[in-house]
């Protein structure tokens, strides 16, 4: 059985919503998982948005629980972690840099791709190239700045936008796009 955690910031819309989804999508295509969800800027026990609540019931899928601050047990608990955005990610592992092999975003992961994949490699590598001359004073030649800027464009974003504060239809939205990753994430768990 794999052992799932979604992490957003106050775990009270994405990750609370993602977490729900999936145990029912799951549950309807036979696939036996678990799955929790936590925050990396929150505090345990603050209620779930009321619009995040409306939109699971609304596709008839209960919730119930509050907030949970992401812990070294979650992380150690988790067999694959999924973030909402690449900050989640990045916080993620600046704390916790032991789940480096076990931690995407959300998009990423479902969304996996050759070509893209290839492409984040040579971004990865070519930011590394500019830190690393910044620290000497340098900078990165016309070329490299140009290949950067163009892998910047091309690359698609993986981060799913957060409805906090927003209206329901926001929240649908989100809605759409978390269960859309979902149903990618289940089929690439049945493939393995």
């Amino acid at each position: 059985m794999k052992r799932i955690l979604f992490v957003c910031t106050g775990n009270t819309c994405r990750s609370p919503m993602a977490e729900a989804m999936l145990r029912r999508m799951a549950a309807q295509r036979g696939i036996t998982v678990a799955v929790r969800s936590a925050g990396v800027s929150t505090v345990d026990g603050l209620p779930v948005s009321a619009h995040a609540i409306e939109v699971l019931r609304q596709r008839e899928i209960g919730h119930t629980g509050s907030s949970r601050a992401l812990t070294n047990e979650a992380v150690k608990w988790a067999d694959l972690i999924l973030t909402m955005t690449s900050s989640h990610k990045k916080a993620l592992l600046q704390w916790f840099p032991e789940a480096v092999e076990k931690s995407y975003t959300l998009k990423e992961f479902a969304n996996q791709d050759d070509g893209v994949l290839s492409d984040i490699e040579e971004l990865e590598g070519l930011y590394t190239e500019l830190h690393m001359k910044q620290a000497l004073g340098q900078q990165l030649s016309a070329m490299e700045r140009n290949r950067l800027l163009e892998l910047e464009r091309r690359i698609p974003s993986f981060d799913i936008v957060d409805p906090f504060g927003g209206s329901l239809s926001l929240y649908r939205s989100c809605a759409d796009e978390i269960e859309s990753a979902i149903a990618k994430l289940l089929d690439k768990l049945t493939r393995r």
